[in-house]
């Protein structure tokens, strides 16, 4: 197994690591924990992809397991969120839908041999996920610190710091679920064909 592949493969590993520190609030800083692991995961994606180009280590697990352990990450991460009432679950489902839809568009295409590379929406879609969540991660961590008295509680407008976090949260989810919808129609409107020709 190639070092692009271990990275794949450590990404995936870490999942579990990531999911428990942030769902065991009675462990102390659990979601600074969380963050790193996150950050952390996240980069080995960048990481891994980056010396696969440059080393000429594409293989065929990389191509499958790769973007699997993307969505695993992400989306292990939104349904902790929805777990512990960061997020609407909405954003969540919209979310799933869309890399079913793409994963489904991909096997039909891969039937009829032709390959849907990556786009530059879907690298789009790809950043705004993991700024989304590590931005709540940040914030909650920040909330636990005034909780715990060692930040000093503020409001914004009247607002308190908990609310005003669970806004920007949530406006946070809005933008990266415009555009995981607006990357899954690209894909679907550039590969039509692909499912019109299919028998």
């Amino acid at each position: 197994m190639n070092l692009p592949n271990k990275l794949t493969v450590l990404r995936m590993a870490m999942v579990p690591f990531f999911v428990g520190a942030l769902l065991w609030q009675e462990l102390p800083h659990n979601c600074l924990i969380a963050l790193l692991l996150f950050l952390a995961a996240s980069y080995t994606d960048h990481l891994d992809g980056k010396i696969a180009r440059s080393r000429n280590l594409i293989t065929n697990f990389g191509k499958f397991m790769d973007p699997l352990a993307d969505k695993i990450l992400v989306i292990s991460a939104l349904v902790c969120f929805v777990s512990l009432g960061l997020i609407n679950p909405w954003w969540v489902l919209i979310i799933i839908v869309r890399e079913f839809l793409v994963t489904s568009l991909r096997l039909v295409a891969a039937d009829e041999g032709v390959v849907i590379a990556a786009n530059k929406w879907g690298k789009v879609k790809t950043v705004s996920q993991i700024i989304a969540i590590a931005f709540i991660l940040a914030m909650q961590y920040a909330q636990e610190l005034i909780a715990a008295g060692t930040l000093s509680a503020f409001s914004v407008g009247g607002i308190p710091s908990e609310t005003v976090f669970l806004w920007t949260g949530e406006g946070l989810m809005a933008v990266t679920v415009f555009f995981t919808v607006l990357s899954g129609g690209i894909y679907l409107k550039q590969n039509w064909k692909v499912i019109g020709n299919s028998k």
